[in-house]
C-alpha cells in the first residue's frame, strides 16, 4: 500500500474509563497508521445519551495522551472529516437512512420496546433464536399510516437481503455468515439517533477509513456492516479482528482480576512506556523472542500479519516485571522522585531528612522496585521509627541462646565506626565474626531481624547504611534488651 494511504480510527464510547482492551485496540490502530505513514483518527461514539458523559470523554482523552497515542484528526485536534462526535453527525445518519428507505432497503418499524420484549420471551420459550420477525415490513400502507399517526415516525430497520456475506479478514483469512443468521437490525432509533452498526458505517465511509482494526468480539457486526456498505453503494474497508484479552484464569478480563482501566494502572505507578510495550504484545509478536520494544521500535516492526488468532492473556506479573525494567531505565533522581511521592502520600516522609536518604533507599531496593509504591514495602524498615517484628522471625532470634550477646557485639562494632557505610559495615562485621570465631551469618541473621523485623530484607549492610549509626545501634540494643 502506498505511503499515506492508510486511514484508521479508534472510536470509544464515553460511558466510562478507557479499558485496557480498548487501549490495546487504539494502540494497534496507532501503530499501523504510524508504520505506514497514514492517519490515525479519534472519533467519540457518544450516541448513548443516558450513559455518555463529558467526564468520561475527558478521561479517555487524558488516558490516550498519557499513553502517547496522539491522533491526527479528532477532538481538540480537528480535521477535514469532522465533526468527530457522533452526537453532532445526526444529519449524516438521517440522509443515509433516507437513501435506504427510498430504495426499499429499509423500512419503518413502529413496535414498542414492550412488544419486542414480549416476542423475544416467546421465541426463547419455544427454543428459537430471538430475532425481529419483520412484521412492520409487511404492513399495508393504510395500516402503516394509521400506526405512524398513533406512535410517531418509528425506528428505521434494515431489510436484510437473502444470501451470504464473506470477507477476507486480515488476521483471520475468509469469514462467512449466512444472512439466515442476521435479522432486520435497527439503523435509526425512533429518536433519530443511530445504532452502532449504522453509525460506524456512515462515519467510516465519510472519514475514508481504509482498515477497521478492532476486537474479535465485533466479528458478528461485520457482515451487517458490509451489507449496509453494499446497499449504500460504498466499498467497505479491510477488516482485521484482533484476539480478545482474557484474565489469568482464562475468563474475560474484568475488575475481579485487578485493575482494568488505563487510569487505574497509571495511578498504581505503571509507566506509559511499560504499558505501551505490554499492550502491544497482547495478541501480537514480532519473532516470539523479543519482549522489550521502545515506541520507535514498535512503529518500525508492527504490522497486522503478525497478529495472532488465539486469545491474549493479561499477565499482571509480566506487566510488573516490564515496569521494573522501564523504571530502571530512569535516572536514580527520577526514580527517587516517583518513590518519594508515594512516601508522602502515605504520610511516611521524614521531616528534615536529606534527599540522599531517599535516593540511597531507592538505589538499595534496586530491581525489587516494580512500582514506585514498592518503596513502602521494601523500605518500610527505614520509613518507620518502630520496628514491627514478624512472629516467625522474632521466634528464630529468641531460639538462639547467644543472640543477645551477638546483637550487643554488632551494636558496639557499628558504634566504633566513624561512619556507617555499607562497605565499612561489611568489613567491620566480617572482621568481628572472625574475631568471635563464628560465621558471619550468625551475626547477620539476628541483626537483620533486629533492624528490619523480618528474615528477608535488602542487603543487610545497605540496611545499616540507610538507617545510619544512631538508628541502627538503637535498634540492635533494643532487640538485645528484649531477649
Amino acid at each position: 500500500m502506498s505511503a499515506g494511504s492508510v486511514r484508521v480510527r479508534f472510536a470509544p464510547s464515553p460511558t466510562g474509563h478507557l479499558h485496557v482492551g480498548g487501549a490495546r485496540t487504539a494502540l494497534m490502530n496507532w501503530l499501523f497508521a504510524r508504520h505506514h505513514g497514514g492517519v490515525f483518527i479519534l472519533r467519540i461514539e457518544d450516541t448513548d445519551r443516558e450513559r455518555s458523559t463529558p467526564e468520561a470523554t475527558a478521561a479517555i482523552l487524558s488516558a490516550m495522551r498519557w499513553l502517547g497515542l496522539d491522533w491526527d484528526e479528532g477532538p481538540q485536534t480537528g480535521g477535514p472529516s469532522g465533526p468527530y462526535f457522533q452526537s453532532e453527525r445526526r444529519a449524516s445518519y438521517a440522509e443515509a437512512a433516507g437513501r435506504l428507505l427510498a430504495a426499499g432497503h429499509a423500512y419503518r418499524c413502529y413496535c414498542t420496546p414492550e412488544e419486542l420484549e414480549a416476542r423475544r420471551g416467546e421465541q426463547l420459550a419455544r427454543g428459537a433464536s430471538p430475532r425481529y420477525d419483520g412484521r412492520c415490513f409487511e404492513l399495508p400502507e393504510s395500516e402503516r399510516l394509521r400506526v405512524a399517526a398513533e406512535r410517531g415516525p418509528g425506528a428505521v430497520r434494515l431489510r436484510m437481503p437473502p444470501g451470504e456475506t464473506s470477507w477476507d479478514d486480515v488476521t483471520r483469512d475468509t469469514v462467512r455468515f449466512s444472512h439466515d443468521e442476521l435479522d432486520d437490525i435497527v439503523l435509526l432509533r425512533s429518536d433519530g439517533l443511530p445504532t452502532y452498526n449504522f453509525a460506524a458505517v456512515v462515519d467510516d465511509a465519510a472519514m475514508r477509513i481504509t482498515h477497521v482494526i478492532r476486537g474479535d468480539d465485533h466479528i458478528s457486526n461485520t457482515p451487517r456492516q458490509i451489507v449496509i456498505y453494499g446497499l449504500l453503494g460504498i466499498e467497505p474497508p479491510r477488516f482485521a479482528h484482533v484476539p480478545m484479552i482474557l484474565g489469568p484464569d482464562g475468563s474475560r478480563l474484568s475488575k475481579r482480576h485487578g485493575a482494568t482501566s488505563v487510569e487505574a494502572f497509571r495511578d498504581e505507578g505503571f509507566l506509559p512506556e511499560a504499558m505501551v510495550n505490554f499492550l502491544a504484545l497482547l495478541g501480537w509478536a514480532y519473532d516470539g523472542k523479543q519482549e522489550l520494544f521502545d515506541r520507535e521500535d514498535l512503529v518500525a516492526k508492527f504490522d497486522l500479519d503478525r497478529v495472532g488468532k488465539n486469545p491474549a492473556i493479561f499477565n499482571y506479573e509480566k506487566l510488573e516485571w516490564m515496569n521494573a525494567v522501564y523504571l530502571r531505565r530512569l535516572s536514580l533522581d527520577e526514580r527517587t522522585r516517583l518513590a518519594l511521592a508515594e512516601i508522602e502520600t502515605a504520610g511516611l516522609a521524614r521531616p528534615a531528612t536529606a534527599p540522599v536518604f531517599y535516593s540511597r533507599l531507592v538505589e538499595a531496593i534496586g530491581e525489587r522496585l516494580r512500582r514506585p509504591s514498592d518503596v513502602l514495602v521494601h523500605g518500610a524498615f527505614a520509613l518507620r521509627d518502630e520496628v514491627t517484628f514478624e512472629p516467625e522471625a522474632w521466634a528464630m532470634v529468641v531460639s538462639e541462646p547467644k543472640a543477645r550477646d551477638r546483637l550487643s557485639a554488632v551494636a558496639e562494632c557499628l558504634e566504633r565506626l566513624p561512619e556507617v557505610s555499607a562497605a565499612a559495615a561489611e568489613s567491620a562485621i566480617r572482621a568481628l565474626a572472625a574475631e568471635m570465631g563464628v560465621k558471619a551469618g550468625e551475626l547477620i541473621h539476628p541483626s537483620r531481624v533486629a533492624l528490619t523485623g523480618s528474615r528477608a530484607s535488602l542487603g543487610i549492610f545497605d540496611v545499616m547504611e540507610i538507617l545510619g549509626k544512631e538508628r541502627a545501634v538503637a535498634r540492635l540494643r533494643g532487640a538485645a534488651s528484649r531477649l
